[in-house]
């Protein structure tokens, strides 16, 4: 598996945000995280100069370089940084590098101008028009990262993928979604992804379009479709919320789900149970100790959401802290 397959924790949509620039004259800054593919049309001039979908500062007289500080939507472990030029041929920057840094609660830019910072990507060579990615091997725990440009140009996208890690505060003692992306769930295996990744139904909020969930292509056999979700710890699952909204003429007809303990051992957590199309379903449910949950959707179609609220073991409890600790602390 490439690293662009894990999660991006920068992207707008998980709740990343450009807190800071150095110069955005051209094109602001926010468009570094904008979720969609970068989008250009030529000759659609501004105030500015031309519109770019991306972010772009002044040429520069001066020595120095721009730079764009970043908050991370989810905390989580750096595997591998993407910088897009897309549509910036010749604007673009020659050259670029990432930093990291994992600082508690919000600090402003100007506490975060003074955090231990930790190089991800060395000053690196950039083309135009070009994506570039870079793996990285991962460290430390990263909260937030810093994009510098040499000396200055445009970038249309930076992305960071990597394995979200959620903060124990936000989990321990409290019932939590233990499908929810942002507290470290993932889809491990799915039978199709034709139109849209599972992972989609594991994303904060809801749904706003038909294209934010999870779309299997239309089956031509006796089989169904079906994704295995590594929960975010291991836990007791208590509610299940099915959401098809949007999948109005290709929801599921049933659903169903088990749950898998540590041992791989399948315990039945919903029967097969018929669903409603762009409806939000709850199901009160009772399972053992899981691991990983798999949801069976009968006999093809889509998912908008897939909540799965319960609590965590004392084990699991115990882990999340102590694993939180080492890598915040570069252990």
């Amino acid at each position: 598996m490439t690293f662009t397959a894990l999660p991006d924790l920068a992207v707008r949509t998980l709740g990343g945000s450009v807190l800071a620039a150095s110069d955005e004259s051209f094109a602001e800054k926010e468009n570094l995280l904008n979720p969609w593919a970068p989008a250009f049309a030529p000759a659609t001039f501004g105030p500015k100069g031309q519109r770019y979908d991306g972010w772009e500062t002044a040429r520069r007289r001066a020595p120095g370089h721009d730079w764009a500080l970043v908050r991370l939507g989810l905390p989580g472990v750096v595997h591998g940084v993407v910088i897009d030029t897309a549509w910036f041929k010749g604007n673009y920057p020659p050259h670029a590098s990432v930093e990291a840094t994992a600082v508690d609660g919000h600090p402003s830019p100007a506490e975060l101008a003074a955090a231990d910072w930790t190089g991800l990507v060395p000053r690196s060579p950039l083309q135009g028009d070009t994506s570039h990615a870079f793996p990285v091997a991962p460290g430390r725990l990263a909260t937030h990262v810093r994009l510098r440009m040499f000396p200055d140009g445009g970038i249309a996208r930076l992305r960071v993928h990597g394995e979200v890690v959620p903060d124990p505060d936000r989990l321990t003692g409290l019932t939590v979604d233990l499908a929810a992306l942002e507290n470290g769930a993932r889809v491990v295996e799915c039978s199709d992804a034709f139109y849209s990744s599972p992972d989609n139904m594991l994303f904060p909020g809801l749904a706003r379009t038909q294209a934010d969930g999870w779309e299997t292509a239309r089956r031509r056999d006796d089989g169904n479709d079906w994704a295995l979700i590594a929960l975010a710890a291991p836990g007791v699952v208590r509610l299940a919320e099915i959401d098809t909204t949007h999948l109005k003429f290709n929801a599921p007809a049933e659903v169903a789900l088990t749950g898998l303990d540590e041992h791989g051992t399948p315990t039945v957590v919903l029967p097969r149970t018929r669903v409603q199309p762009d409806t939000r379903h709850h199901f009160r449910v009772t399972s053992p100790e899981v691991t990983h949950v798999r949801v069976d959707i009968h006999p093809d179609g889509g998912l908008a959401r897939l909540r799965l609220y319960g609590d965590l073991t004392p084990a699991a409890n115990h882990a999340l802290t102590t694993r939180w600790q080492t890598l915040r602390n570069g252990m």
